[in-house]
């Protein structure tokens, strides 16, 4: 998960002429070509290229098949920022989350250089994503949630975003008054490791991250 190094534009408590309005909502099959994009660039940020082989189709087929029902497995919250107040749209009527907006106000004027690349609608770019699903803590006797990605495109990072878009999850663990949400950190990403301790996060230190995969994922999975 990757909030990472400090850009110019920051944003203030009190407007200063430079407005970007964003919003949070639940991703589409049809928002596939950018998560697919988004997922490649924090793939490259966090020098994990090597492993990265997930392709339109497979995204399709895995987040959005007719047994994902948001909130109770995969789930894919967007980021989105315009220059403009956002339309009324179908966003606002899904059944399962309402869209979080909120305006942003930037010391310094504030351009884009992947906006053709990432619109998603008139004036309207796609800024980051989190992707999470439900754990459970035998412990808590409670569900929780598993931040699997939280990412925030470079030109947009130390803006706020990444908070926000956490926020949102936790907000929706309260709600379903899950016990606690959990992820993962490279070691090496200090500035993401500084972020969740402001946040209030704490390290646990006495846990190891095990993976099995390939061929030793098949080889287990035949094992007698």
């Amino acid at each position: 998960m990757a909030p990472a190094a400090p850009q110019t534009p920051t944003p203030e408590t009190t407007p200063l002429g430079h407005q970007l309005f964003t919003r949070i909502r639940l991703a589409t099959p049809s928002d596939i070509p950018h998560i697919h994009k988004l997922i490649h660039q924090m793939a490259v940020f966090e020098r994990l290229t090597h492993l990265f082989s997930a392709t339109e189709s497979s995204l399709s087929a895995t987040l959005f098949s007719p047994t994902v029902q948001p909130f109770h497995s995969f789930t894919i919250l967007l980021l989105e920022a315009s220059p403009t107040l956002f339309p009324v749209s179908t966003f606002d009527s899904n059944p399962f989350f309402k869209p979080l907006t909120e305006v942003v106000n930037l010391r310094l004027p504030f351009e884009d250089p992947e906006r053709d690349t990432f619109k998603s609608m008139d004036d309207v770019t796609v800024v980051g994503y989190v992707m999470f699903f439900p754990n459970y803590s035998t412990f808590l006797g409670k569900p929780g949630f598993y931040v699997e990605n939280l990412y925030v495109r470079e030109c947009y990072r130390r803006m706020g975003f990444g908070k926000i878009l956490f926020s949102a999850v936790a907000k929706e663990a309260v709600k379903m008054k899950y016990g606690r949400v959990d992820w993962v950190v490279l070691d090496w990403n200090v500035n993401a490791l500084r972020f969740y301790e402001d946040m209030g996060a704490e390290i646990v230190e006495e846990y190891k991250f095990f993976r099995l995969t390939g061929k030793a994922l098949q080889a287990s999975g035949h094992a007698h």
